[in-house]
This record gives C-alpha cells, sequence and structure tokens, in this order.
C-alpha cells in the first residue's frame, strides 16, 4: 500500500485560497488503495487502476444503420429509380453470405453486416418491392446508411484511462469491446466517528444541553456515494486516553479517518491532542465562508480529515475539498466537479479575498433560463437550508459586490453528494 509522506498536508500559517487548497491537494496525495478486477457488472462507480485498450474494432464489420435495401451505388441508373433483383436477406446475427450479382439487391435489417461488394443502403420506406425486384429511387450519396467497422472504437485505441472513475455508459463501452471485467482500485476503506459528550445517537434520549448527531449520517453517506467502505465508529466522548486509543485501533485497519468537529484548541477538544500524539495535524486557514478551518493529518501514516463542527460548513468543506482528497486517495484522476453558470436573482456584498459559498435553488425565468435563488437563511449551522436548496452558488475571491442579474458559478448538489 503507497503511503503519504508525514507533511504532506504542511501548508503554513496563512489564509488559502481555494485554488491554492486544490493544488495542494493535487500535488501531494496520492492513490492509497491496491487493484483488484471485478467483472463489469461491479465496476459501476469504481476508479479504473489500469488503461482500457481495445482489442477489436465496435462495430466489428461495416453494418445498416437501418431497415431497407442494400446495393452496389455504382449501379444506381440515371433514371428516377432503378430496378435491382433481391438476391436474399441479411440480419443482425445473420449474415449474407453468398455473391451478389451486378444488378442485385439484399433485401438487410438494421445491424446487419453489410454484403460483399455492397456499399451503400436505401430506407425501404423510399422503396418499392414487387416480385423479387426493388425499385431504388436516385438522390442516395455513396455509402448512405452504411456504418463503417471501428466507426465506434479503433482496435488500439486506449478508452479509457487509469484513474478514471466509472460511469455506466463507460462500462457499457467497455462490455462492448468484448470485455467481462476490468481492473480497478480496491475501496478506501474509511472510519468515521463523532465525539463530545453532548452529541447524543439519534433514538436515544437526549441529556440537557445535548443535540442528536447529523454530521457522522451525512459524512458516511457522502463517503459511500464516493464507493468507499465506511465503518461507523459511533461518538466518542471527551475522553483524550479513549480518543487516542480509538484513533490508533482504527488506522491499523483503515485507509482513512473522518470526523467533524473537535480539532479547536478548547480543554475540550482532544481529537487535536490525539492526533499529534499519533501522527501529525495541519490546520488549513481556508479563505472560504462558511467552513474556514479544516483539519487534515495523519494517525500514522493514515490520513485524517477533520471537518468543521456546524453542518453547513462540514458539507461544503467536505464537497470541495475533502472530497477530491478523498477521490484522488481512492485513485481517481479527475476530481474536479463540474460548475454551470447560471443567473442570480439576487444581490449580495461579501469580503473581498474571500471566497463564499451560498445555498441556492434553481428556477426557471420566463424566458426558459435558469436562475438561482439564495435561500433565506445562511447561518453555518442550518441544516434545514441544504435540504431546501439545490446547491451552492459559488462567488470568487476578487468579487465584492453580486448585483440582481449577474452570472454566477453554480455547483449542483448531484453534481458531487449522488
Amino acid at each position: 500500500m503507497a503511503q503519504l509522506s508525514d507533511d504532506c498536508f504542511t501548508a503554513g500559517g496563512r489564509m488559502l485560497t481555494t485554488a491554492e487548497a486544490l493544488d495542494l491537494i493535487a500535488a501531494r496525495v496520492t492513490p492509497v488503495a491496491e487493484t483488484v478486477t471485478v467483472g463489469l457488472r461491479a465496476a459501476a462507480g469504481r476508479v479504473l487502476g489500469e488503461a482500457i485498450v481495445a482489442d477489436r474494432d465496435v462495430p466489428p464489420h461495416d453494418n445498416s444503420a437501418v431497415d431497407g435495401y442494400a446495393f452496389a451505388h455504382a449501379a444506381l441508373g440515371r433514371g428516377e429509380t432503378t430496378s435491382f433483383r433481391v438476391a436474399g436477406r441479411a440480419a443482425a446475427g445473420h449474415p449474407f453470405a453468398g455473391a451478389v450479382p451486378a444488378d442485385g439487391a439484399v433485401r438487410i435489417f438494421t445491424g446487419a453486416p453489410m454484403p460483399a461488394g455492397l456499399d451503400t443502403v436505401a430506407m425501404q420506406e423510399d422503396c418499392r418491392e414487387d416480385a423479387g425486384t426493388v425499385a431504388i429511387p436516385r438522390g442516395l450519396k455513396a455509402g448512405a446508411n452504411r456504418r463503417r467497422a471501428g466507426e465506434d472504437v479503433r482496435r488500439g485505441a486506449t478508452l479509457l484511462a487509469a484513474g478514471h472513475r466509472l460511469r455506466p455508459q463507460d462500462v457499457g463501452l467497455i462490455a462492448s469491446t468484448g470485455r467481462r471485467a476490468a481492473v480497478v482500485f480496491r475501496p478506501l476503506r474509511a472510519a468515521v466517528f463523532s465525539t463530545g459528550d453532548e452529541v447524543y445517537e439519534p433514538g436515544t434520549p437526549a441529556g440537557p444541553g445535548g443535540i442528536y448527531d447529523a454530521n457522522r449520517f451525512v459524512g458516511i453517506a457522502l463517503l459511500e456515494g464516493l464507493g468507499c467502505a465506511v465503518s461507523d465508529l459511533g461518538i466518542l466522548k471527551d475522553d483524550r486516553a479513549a480518543i487516542r486509543a480509538k484513533l490508533g485501533e482504527a488506522a491499523g485497519a483503515h485507509d482513512l479517518l473522518l470526523t467533524s468537529g473537535g480539532v479547536s484548541v478548547g480543554e475540550e477538544d482532544h481529537v487535536k491532542a490525539a492526533v499529534e500524539a499519533l501522527g501529525s495535524l495541519h490546520l488549513w486557514r481556508l479563505a472560504i465562508k462558511p467552513g474556514r478551518p479544516i483539519a487534515l493529518g495523519q494517525v500514522g501514516r493514515v490520513p485524517f480529515v477533520g471537518l468543521p463542527g456546524n453542518p453547513v460548513a462540514a458539507m461544503v468543506t467536505f464537497l470541495r475539498f475533502a472530497r477530491p482528497l478523498i477521490l484522488r486517495l481512492a485513485g481517481a484522476t479527475d476530481v474536479a466537479p463540474n460548475l454551470f453558470r447560471v443567473r442570480a436573482d439576487f444581490s449580495h456584498k461579501k469580503k473581498k479575498n474571500r471566497r463564499e459559498f451560498l445555498r441556492a435553488r434553481l428556477e426557471t425565468a420566463g424566458d426558459g433560463s435558469l436562475i438561482a435563488t439564495k435561500f433565506e437563511r445562511q447561518g453555518a449551522g442550518i441544516l434545514s437550508s441544504l435540504v431546501a436548496s439545490d446547491g451552492l452558488v459559488e462567488l470568487p475571491e476578487d468579487m465584492t459586490e453580486l448585483a440582481a442579474g449577474d452570472m454566477v458559478d453554480f455547483l449542483p448538489f448531484a453534481e458531487v453528494a449522488a
């Protein structure tokens, strides 16, 4: 198993921009998982461990794109139609094997191999067949309605690169070349836990001042959406020795440790001290709102990610920073989400040199274009705002004022939180 260097997450004390933080992750994080071979039915969502190279053409032969009649274009006459003798039929899986005379045509169906010597197909609705002959109209170009061998995939072509996260259509493309399996990275083994005497498991009575654990369930769902095999370590009470022991134990069986909160400098923030005793911890101060602090470190040689405690800040920092880090650990290379340009229907003022993420929903304007409507309450502790929104409007560092009608970058939750 590959290991990260001890100083992998060192970033200095100054505020990092979003671009700087993502560049550090790209430069320093390498895969920690080994590769395995799996059948294609289990391949979707997995990360390719080696490139897929086609060992055959797809389609393997010239074939018809329509139901109709195959003929040699050179035999078309100058009249409105040309009469051809129907020499036989060809269907998908049942090619015509005989010789076709110069004035002959073959009744052909979609996907059937083109008979030898024939290069063009007339659609059946444009033709008239009668007593063993077919009248084919003029005007067709040579090669019309014919799919060429290798039109989809050429033998020897690299179809998918190592590090690509497989989608259903990718699995289909692999299958079309005749492969039954793919080499993929083993799923990351991630451990998730919460800490705090005030944190309670849902379904149990909560004591005075108690809160129910939400971030742990969000984290587990997000990790599983990335294909991780997740161990739920539950809630650890504010006991430094117990937290240290549990972290050390978990590091021996996992590739990643994730928590939220508990890494500040308060007397009861024992996670920070436990991680430092077992390895190293670096607090990245990010020039963003919400979610300025994120803790990155190692317990032994196992990466540790400590998200902010506020649920919105935890979600934002996971989606924009922890997600690409985790995907790179899992072997993926293309980890940047797609942002989409939409029009804002609200105005907003912000501080310069800070990137802001605003929860918003999408609506359709009268002209059919999409507009982003800001959720009215933007506090970092309002988890319901994430439920009521479709994604995040992302405002860049150099912006200080947004006017209604301006174009903005929008990150849909559907893009990053499957």
